[in-house]
């Protein structure tokens, strides 16, 4: 038996309520790891634009 298949035999003896909480934290879970692909995504182009961000002429934008 797969895990997914555990999980669906659990699921299916939840009442609807219970049960549309696991389907939102799955949906959680997914959207967790979407948000990992974004932060790497986001550090890479930081990394690439940091002379751009950090020079002294921007120097009064530190503290904003």
């Amino acid at each position: 038996m797969t895990i997914a298949d555990m999980v669906y035999s659990q699921v299916k003896l939840l009442p609807e309520p219970l049960a549309r909480e696991v389907l939102d934290f799955i949906g959680f879970l997914r959207e967790g790891r979407d948000r990992a692909e974004w932060r790497d995504l986001t550090n890479a182009q930081a990394t690439g634009l940091v002379a751009v961000w950090d020079n002294p002429e921007d120097k009064v934008w530190d503290n904003v």
